[in-house]
């Protein structure tokens, strides 16, 4: 096990991406309110089916809107358990599937060759979901009985939130949406991006960005300065020059590449690419969370913009930046 973490260390830092996390990891800041599942969602992939363990995380009430979060390239859904959990106390029912890192039919998050037709799959889980004996409606259905919420309707109104090559991956399932099921790219309200990450390979952000610029989804993102695990800010480069916002978002000025793991972030993605600080978690979530909430109330919570008095002390005292 330990050859297998600093293996894997390794390959985070070579790709400039977050690193393994075992299925092992505890669940962290566990909040009595969110009732969590852990279960399985089938994704078509090739010829075959895959069967990949999702999280479900489920508000104390009627969840506001349901979030997507995905894990980055080599690690897992515990990973990201603790932002979920803050999504979750807030009202959010959320899901957090793990997406392989390698697979020889293609099917992966990040791009290591072709993994278009991969994301199409992805894409076609949210595209049916309104069919609650299809893929996603299948695990949902699972996760709520196993929580004991059969009261729990899976949400018409999405926010995607995503992590390193999964920043790459959630924009490009989010076009395909858009292109192929119209009528459920309508349930999206927003999409949060942390720190993408480029693809070594291919052109799958950019491509995605450009053709959603086009629309007026709100696209926002919490970034790290550049350095070796954000592929040198190259994905946050990206949305600078293929989104035409009046804002963007913000850059943690002394954030880690793994600020959204917070407080399960496992210790081989801290050693490769920086523990993150108490202050860049707090503020990526709490800008999150409200965010996450005006898209999906169609409203705009001054304090968490340019000139809210939350914003501009997180401006004053050097926590954030905001992004040209």
């Amino acid at each position: 096990m330990i050859i297998r973490r600093l293996l894997a260390a390794t390959v985070s830092a070579v790709f400039a991406v977050s690193a393994y996390v075992a299925s092992s990891v505890p669940m962290a800041n566990a909040d009595s309110a969110v009732g969590f599942v852990a279960n399985t969602v089938d994704i078509r992939c090739a010829f075959t089916t895959l069967h990949q363990s999702s999280n479900w995380y489920f508000p104390s009430g009627t969840p506001k809107a349901l979030v997507w979060l995905q894990h980055g390239f080599a690690s897992a859904n515990d990973s990201v358990d603790d932002t979920a959990r803050k999504f979750a106390a807030q009202g959010f029912l959320v899901f957090a599937p793990t997406l392989p890192t390698a697979n020889f039919f293609g099917c992966t998050l990040e791009n290591l060759g072709n993994n278009t037709d991969f994301l199409h799959n992805v894409a076609d889980l949210f595209g049916k979901s309104g069919d609650l004996g299809d893929k996603l409606g299948r695990s949902f259905t699972d996760a709520r009985g196993k929580a004991g919420r059969t009261d729990v309707a899976l949400p018409t109104a999405w926010v995607f939130a995503a992590h390193s090559a999964g920043g790459e991956a959630v924009p490009y399932v989010t076009q395909e949406l858009r292109a192929d099921y119209p009528s459920a790219f309508a349930n999206l309200r927003g999409e949060i991006l942390y720190d993408p990450v480029k693809s070594f390979i291919g052109n799958n952000l950019s491509t995605a960005l450009n053709h959603l610029d086009n629309t007026t989804l709100p696209i926002l993102g919490i970034t790290a300065p550049p350095y070796a695990c954000n592929r040198d800010g190259a994905g946050t480069q990206v949305m600078i020059d293929q989104l035409h916002r009046p804002f963007l978002g913000v850059r943690l000025t002394s954030g880690a590449h793994i600020d959204v793991e917070g407080a399960s972030a496992p210790t081989p993605d801290k050693v490769a690419c920086g523990t993150p600080q108490a202050k860049n978690v707090d503020a990526l979530q709490h800008l999150s969370v409200g965010w996450a909430g005006d898209f999906v109330a169609g409203t705009k919570t001054p304090d968490l913009y340019p000139g809210g008095s939350y914003y501009q002390g997180l401006i004053s005292a050097g926590t954030i930046t905001t992004l040209p």
